[in-house]
């Protein structure tokens, strides 16, 4: 890595201050899935095991910059401590007069947890002064939260101005290792995969990633622009009649690379909110009725994208093939996944950009046979776009 991480600093009895992303599901008072909590568990470990007395800080859902009894994290240090084995201290809030003393408590190998950051507005505007405030609890800062890297907040780029060194945990530095093998090393054949709703979401990632590539398999909703750029009736299926042009020219300058939907379920009566659909059959692309919309890839698109994968190396996802949201039009969505999971065992590399892509193989229950799967959706995104991501930027670079 160009920056630097946990193992190039000494850790013993050094107030350590680490950004983790916790930002997990509740339910009465309980985290429902702790995939978040565990990611972060061997950067925790590292640092306990050094001596280290480690201050940990988070957000968690959109409290608005106001404290939000729902959005407390005190579920969070609960569930840490269960899988470390030792109580987790909680502070009430991430600054003030009681952080302090939580702080100035914590003994060596011992861990604290301050209350949810986005509880002050400093924290999303980049308040100079909330940083500074928050760069009292740490010797040395410690990003571990890849999921928030490309949001430029208080505690992921503000208060690395008010400490050093800022180095990487273990979770930061297999992100950027795994993102870094596909954008800049991958081993041919490399594919990518792109779903979800909208082009317009995407198109920054397809101009980076088209280069790269050996083929482009595009699916979701964002595919039914493509298709109606060729030319083809997509009746009611979503389209970003702004996007009709760039699709077209985007086919045109690399017709052998993008492959697209040869089929798909549709139905004229479906509730996305509700999760219902009535009437789901199959259509080849250019036979959807007016009435109708596209809601996931069919059959023989699913058996198209199998054999364009077949001799991959190197696979990335982003994005569900259909509407993940309605069981029922969630299939082509499960079959990539499991198909991903049969390419690792086989040998690629298979690389899942989170979100609905991660939701859909746990769901699968794939997702431990995936080689990376990324707890950043936005993040993984950004970095595919060949962005750079402020929470790293921000980070300690490497002396050479």
């Amino acid at each position: 890595m160009a920056k630097m991480t946990i193992e190039d600093v000494s850790l013993q009895d050094k107030k350590v201050l680490m950004r983790v992303d916790f930002n997990v599901p509740l339910k009465q008072g309980k985290v429902t899935n702790d995939n978040r909590i565990r990611a972060v568990l061997p950067t925790i470990r590292y640092i306990l095991e050094q001596g280290g007395r480690l201050v940990l800080m988070s957000h968690l859902g959109r409290p608005k910059g106001e404290p939000q009894s729902e959005f407390s994290l005190e579920p969070c240090a609960a569930s840490l401590s269960g899988h470390l084995g030792q109580s987790v201290a909680f502070a009430r809030d991430c600054v003030g007069e009681e952080a302090r003393q939580s702080v100035a408590d914590l003994a060596a190998g011992r861990v604290l947890l301050l209350e949810n950051l986005r509880f002050h507005k400093g924290e999303e505007k980049n308040a100079s002064d909330f940083a500074e405030q928050l760069s009292e609890w740490g010797d040395i800062y410690v990003n571990d939260a890849f999921g928030t890297a490309h949001r430029a907040h208080a505690s992921t780029e503000g208060v690395t101005k008010f400490i050093q060194p800022c180095v990487a945990g273990y979770l930061m530095m297999k992100e950027l290792d795994y993102l870094d093998r596909v954008v800049q090393a991958p081993e041919h054949p490399f594919v990518a995969i792109l779903g979800g709703a909208k082009i317009s979401g995407k198109i920054d990632v397809i101009q980076n990633l088209l280069p790269k590539v050996d083929r482009l398999l595009i699916g979701g909703g964002m595919a039914f622009t493509f298709l109606h750029a060729m030319g083809m009736e997509v009746g009611r299926s979503l389209l970003e009649t702004d996007r009709i042009d760039m699709a077209r020219q985007l086919i045109k300058s690399a017709p052998d690379k993008i492959a697209l939907p040869v089929d798909c379920r549709v139905s004229e009566r479906f509730d996305i909110g509700a999760g219902t659909v009535e009437g789901l059959k199959t259509v080849a692309v250019g036979h959807i009725p007016a009435g109708a919309a596209g809601l996931d890839i069919g059959p023989e698109t699913i058996a198209a994208f199998r054999a364009a994968l077949k001799d991959a190396r190197t696979v990335v996802w982003n994005g569900p093939m259909g509407v993940f949201e309605i069981p029922e039009t969630a299939h082509g969505t499960f079959e990539i996944a499991r198909l991903l999971a049969q390419m690792t065992d086989d040998g690629a590399v298979t690389v899942i950009g989170g979100g609905d892509s991660a939701a859909a193989a746990e769901k699968a229950g794939v997702a431990s046979q995936i080689t990376h799967i990324s707890t950043g959706g936005g993040a993984s995104l950004e970095y595919l776009e060949g962005k750079v991501l402020p929470g790293v930027a921000a980070l300690t670079d490497r002396s050479v």
